[in-house]
């Protein structure tokens, strides 16, 4: 597996994921068609010409799944469990289509699990810049990792 598991992760281990994404207005078009969500920010031109961006915003959702994903590959690939939550989830610059994103992350927390013995928590943050190196999103993910194999 390309993921680490639970017992692999250390307090303040940090990654800077090597894999970046450019993202496009069809990425926007079709995340925002998937989820069903119609604002005019996101799929209209004309009107998001009009507003002080002056072109449409990236789908936020969008770009907090993206930026997670972009962990993926050096932190849990397969030795995930499942996601517990997310909090502190900010975005404090927005995404623009053309905008090439990447990722850091942090281990915050480590805790064995009370119910499953083998597992515990890894409580990650995830931070993700623009190619101006702005913070464009962040959040604290619990995931529910897998233990080593006996």
């Amino acid at each position: 597996m390309a993921g680490l598991y639970f017992d692999q992760f250390t307090v303040g281990q940090t990654f800077q994921h090597e894999i970046r994404r450019t993202v496009t207005d069809m990425d926007n078009m079709l995340f925002s068609s998937l989820t069903y969500n119609p604002a005019p920010i996101h799929i209209d031109h004309a009107y998001a010409a009009g507003t002080e961006f002056g072109k449409p915003l990236m789908n936020s959702i969008f770009t907090l799944g993206l930026v997670i994903g972009l962990s993926i590959q050096e932190t849990t690939l397969g030795t995930t469990v499942g996601n517990l939550g997310m909090s502190e989830t900010k975005f404090p610059n927005p995404v623009f289509s053309g905008d090439t994103i990447r990722a850091e992350t942090r281990v915050d927390a480590l805790r064995p699990s009370a119910s499953r013995p083998g597992q515990g928590i890894v409580t990650f943050e995830h931070i993700g810049f623009n190619q101006r190196d702005e913070i464009v999103c962040s959040t604290k993910r619990n995931a529910l990792m897998m233990g080593s194999p006996a």
